[in-house]
C-alpha cells in the first residue's frame, strides 16, 4: 500500500483568529482512523493565518520576501506540532525538517508531518515533491472549499465546480493567481502544478470541512471536489 500525502490547508486550522483545536482534533482522528488500516500518511500543513501574521512582520522588519518566506515556514511547521499533539503516539513525534526526514518516520509510524521546507516553495509543492519521492500515487488537497471553481464561489454566484480537470488546465489557472508572496491564499501553486504534472500525480481538491468527502478522496472512492489528472 503506498503512501498518500495531505496537503493541509492552513485556512481550516484557524477560527476567529485562533487555532480551532476542535476541527483539527476532527481532522486528526480521521487521519487515525485511515492509518489504523496500514495506510501511511505523509501530511504537510499549511501555515494559515499564522503564516500570514509571520510573513508580515517579516516583511516589516527586513523588506524581504525571503524573510517573509523563513517566518512562514515557522508558522506551517508549528501548525505540524499542533496536530502531531492532537495525533498522538500514532504519529511520528516530531514534525519532519527536510524531505529525508521521513524515512526514519515511516519505519515506526504510519503518520509522519511537516510544513514548509524552503524559501520560495509552498507546501503545495513540498507535498508533490513528497508524492515524488514516496512514488505515491496521489496528493489530497484540503481546503476550505470544495474543489477548484470556474471562478471565486465566494464572490461569485455562477461559479461551478470543475469536477475534472487536466494538469495543463491546473498550470494555466496557477499562472494566473500565483503571486509567490509569503502567506497568500490560492489554489494550488504554479511550481506545485508543474511538479505534479511532470510525474502525473494525481491532485484530489476537497473541503476539508466535509469529513466524508475527505475520507473518501483519501480512500480513492467518491467525494465531491476536483480530481486533477490526464
Amino acid at each position: 500500500m503506498k503512501a498518500i500525502v495531505i496537503s493541509l490547508g492552513g485556512s481550516l486550522l484557524f477560527k476567529e483568529g485562533k487555532f480551532d483545536r476542535e476541527h483539527a482534533a476532527g481532522l486528526a482522528k480521521v487521519f487515525m482512523e485511515i492509518a489504523a488500516k496500514g495506510q501511511k500518511l505523509a501530511i504537510i500543513t499549511g501555515g494559515g493565518m499564522r503564516a500570514r501574521e509571520y510573513a508580515n512582520a517579516a516583511r516589516k522588519k527586513y523588506g524581504s520576501e525571503f524573510f517573509a518566506d523563513r517566518e512562514a515556514i515557522k508558522a506551517t511547521r508549528e501548525n505540524a506540532m499542533e496536530m502531531i499533539k492532537l495525533i498522538g503516539k500514532a504519529s511520528y513525534g516530531k514534525a519532519m525538517m527536510a524531505f529525508d526526514d521521513i524515512d526514519a518516520a515511516f519505519k515506526t509510524h504510519n503518520i509522519a508531518l511537516g510544513g514548509g521546507m524552503l524559501e520560495g516553495l509552498t507546501t503545495d509543492a513540498v507535498s508533490v515533491l513528497f508524492a515524488e519521492k514516496l512514488g505515491a500515487r496521489c496528493v489530497v488537497n484540503l481546503g476550505d472549499t470544495d474543489g477548484i471553481y470556474t471562478a471565486d464561489p465566494k464572490k461569485d454566484r455562477n461559479a461551478k465546480r470543475l469536477e475534472i480537470m487536466t494538469h495543463g488546465e491546473l498550470v494555466d489557472l496557477a499562472v494566473k493567481n500565483d503571486s509567490r508572496r509569503a502567506g497568500t491564499h490560492f489554489v494550488f501553486d504554479l511550481v506545485a502544478a508543474k511538479l505534479a504534472a511532470r510525474s502525473n500525480i494525481e491532485l484530489r481538491f476537497v473541503n476539508g470541512k466535509d469529513l466524508i468527502s475527505l475520507k473518501g478522496a483519501i480512500s480513492g472512492n467518491h467525494f465531491d471536489g476536483t480530481r486533477v489528472r490526464d
